[in-house]
């Protein structure tokens, strides 16, 4: 049975990796995320992965979609950008990479270049992952036929509210301002729980939809990113450095795969169906 009180809390996806996200009150789940979640992206001259961690600023860039799940981007100073989902008989496929995988996608074209470009004051290209199913997770936390977009490793990234407030305690108590949940990007937050009890979470189901646990997830420089200005500072990373060490790593949140595909609304049961032993 769930754990009482155990809830999904909230759902977001990133249209476009790096950029700012978007909050929902259901979302279908497709084998590789949220449905939506991450299908653009943008790369540089070297069609390498361009994200919050080189560039800040992109917390500022609004990202909707537009008619026909096309994207919709708002920054001030900078005119409104409407890019279509590229027409695979008319447009270049090009090689991106997006850390140690490289995956075909499809170039947005020439105006949504030089926009970028501009907003980022570098050589920049938007593509678009038209099939999902072509980049597979690590296969050292996967399994066979588990797939991804243009997230970092996995489908989806699962945060607890619980363990944001024993953050904001720890924060606290050393003179900072605990920090909100955005900065950690996850796509589902559950509430319900003891601070830190994802640790020992293998399987899960929220809803009807089950889950596994691929990894914890290591975090970066984008936590200490103010999600709507761009600003940095240097919390929680030094917090997490002092209290969630793992290895080499600063854990918050943990990676999930669906096991099969579903529907989340906010206000759904979370189960937790296996720890660890």
């Amino acid at each position: 049975m769930p754990d009482d009180g155990s809830v999904l809390t909230s759902i977001h996806i990133y249209p476009l990796k790096g950029g700012r996200g978007l909050d929902l009150g259901a979302s279908a789940v497709e084998a590789w995320g949220l449905a939506g979640d991450r299908r653009w992206m943008l790369a540089d001259g070297n069609f390498r992965y361009i994200s919050q961690r080189e560039h800040a600023s992109m917390a500022r860039l609004t990202v909707t979609f537009g008619p026909g799940g096309g994207l919709r981007v708002c920054a001030e100073g900078h005119r409104p950008l409407l890019v279509p989902v590229p027409d695979l008989g008319q447009v270049d496929q090009v090689k991106v990479a997006v850390w140690g995988s490289a995956v075909l996608a499809a170039g947005a074209g020439p105006e949504a270049d030089a926009w970028f470009s501009a907003y980022l004051g570098q050589p920049a290209r938007l593509v678009y992952l038209d099939d999902p199913a072509r980049r597979a997770v690590d296969p050292e936390y996967g399994q066979p036929g588990d797939v991804v977009t243009f997230a970092d490793g996995f489908p989806l990234l699962l945060t607890s509210a619980d363990s944001l407030g024993r953050l904001g305690d720890w924060l606290a108590a050393d003179g900072d301002q605990p920090v909100p949940m955005n900065r950690f990007r996850p796509n589902v937050v559950v509430a319900g729980f003891e601070p830190w009890a994802e640790d020992r979470w293998r399987r899960l189901r929220i809803g009807d939809v089950p889950f596994r646990v691929a990894k914890p997830c290591g975090r970066c420089v984008v936590t200490t990113t103010d999600q709507f200005t761009g600003v940095r500072g240097p919390q929680p990373l030094r917090m997490l450095a002092r209290h969630r060490r793992f290895g080499r790593e600063l854990v918050f949140g943990q990676n999930i795969i669906p096991e099969t595909p579903g529907h989340l609304r906010v206000g759904d049961p979370v189960e937790i169906t296996e720890y660890a032993p």
